[in-house]
């Protein structure tokens, strides 16, 4: 303890004899220049580094959604550093159903699998790291896209486009897609936005319009066989809950007391 401020620390650390110590000995002993593992946002551009992760949006993902577009395989990405994926969905209401049909060989370059019912309300927003742990070591798994509104973890590659919100479950347009709709994808690896829309069906003769596709989409009744998962926890169910009322998959990470005292207080009053 110091009794300084955490500025005034790290201000005295900055310039301090016992940090340039170190850093000589990291490189006298590791071949390793501190300079060049933390960088500003200048240094890494410089060097061609971008971020990490692109948060796209879409009449699919209105409230928003993530991929990890360093993981996607680089020979996948044009010139302007541009992953673009236009592909048929198949639909599945469970992991253990996409992997399946990955395993029967089901699964063909240029599919867009789509995992729905499996955000908080379904499954508590479950790891779906074995179908992208399948398609890696799948010869043509690089040309096969995920979308859906569970979550991935560190370890998973490839164009996986997770926590979709708002959630199947909630009412959201991914829980409305079909098997056999049309879906485009692109992610700006550089400028880190991106953008994932349903265009339309297979059968149409000609796409609509993107205001129509939305329109057609958000039209529809979400799949007829999304439930919750009957053994989800009492406590999970809580936290799905209170996320839903607090905002959802993004804004509801952080709880609403206000929301969650008014959704109580009216829920009272009704009964």
């Amino acid at each position: 303890v110091t009794g300084s401020t955490l500025k005034e620390n790290l201000d005295w650390w900055e310039h301090s004899e016992r940090r340039q110590r170190f850093k000589q000995l990291l490189l006298d002993q590791e071949q390793i220049n501190a300079d060049e593992v933390i960088m500003s946002p200048q240094q890494a551009k410089a060097r061609g580094l971008t971020s990490t992760i692109t948060f796209p949006v879409g009449n699919i993902a209105p409230e928003g959604s993530v991929i990890k577009s360093t993981a996607i395989d680089p020979s996948m990405i044009d010139e302007q550093g541009i992953y673009y994926h236009k592909g048929v969905a198949k639909v599945y209401l469970s992991e253990k159903s996409a992997i399946y049909d990955i395993k029967h060989d089901k699964i063909k370059a240029g599919d867009i699998l789509v995992i729905i019912g499996v955000g908080p309300s379904g499954t508590g927003m479950e790891e779906t790291y074995q179908v992208t742990s399948a398609l890696k070591h799948l010869s043509y798994g690089k040309h096969v896209s995920l979308i859906t509104d569970a979550r991935f973890s560190g370890v998973s590659t490839g164009a996986c486009i997770g926590h979709v919100g708002p959630e199947a479950l909630a009412g959201g347009p991914i829980g409305k897609l079909r098997t056999g709709d049309v879906i485009e994808i692109k992610i700006d690896c550089r400028e880190l936005h991106g953008e994932v829309n349903f265009l339309g069906t297979r059968s149409d003769e000609q796409l609509p319009s993107q205001e129509e596709a939305t329109a057609i989409l958000n039209a529809r009744p979400s799949h007829q066989d999304l439930l919750p998962d009957p053994e989800l926890p009492d406590d999970t169910q809580l936290w799905a809950m209170l996320q839903a009322v607090s905002g959802g998959t993004w804004t509801g990470c952080i709880y609403d007391v206000n929301k969650i005292g008014a959704a109580l207080r009216d829920f009272m009053n009704k009964n």
